[in-house]
């Protein structure tokens, strides 16, 4: 008597259990996405890059530091250079933004 008595409860928490499980995945998958991970620029350019264009890109504030303006170059540099599979236009923007940043700009200054 005891037997079927315990086996049934066992089934009803494996069921309340499975329900529960399944009710706080579909909140997880609902709920909205966090900035977790730090969001680079996505767009096009501007037909002549401005400080601000230029601090988008590079992730940084248009009143940074040289040398973090240096540093974020460099960073954004690793995930694009060209020699690692990057784009030779993406490395020109890239760096069209460290010289308007540091005050180096030459005129629309972009290859392409």
């Amino acid at each position: 008597m005891v037997t079927p008595l315990i086996g049934g409860i066992a089934v009803a928490a494996a069921a309340y259990a499975g329900r529960y499980s399944i009710q706080a995945w579909q909140a997880f998958k609902a709920r909205p996405p966090t900035a977790r991970l730090r969001k680079f620029y996505e767009g096009g350019f501007q037909s002549a890059m401005t400080r601000r264009e230029a601090a988008l890109i590079l992730g940084v504030r248009e009143s940074t530091p040289t040398d973090k303006v240096r540093e974020a170059h460099r960073r954004v540099m690793v995930a694009n250079h060209p020699d690692a599979g990057g784009s030779h236009y993406l490395a020109s923007k890239i760096n069209e933004a460290k010289d308007i940043l540091l005050g180096r700009s030459k005129g629309t200054g972009s290859a392409f």
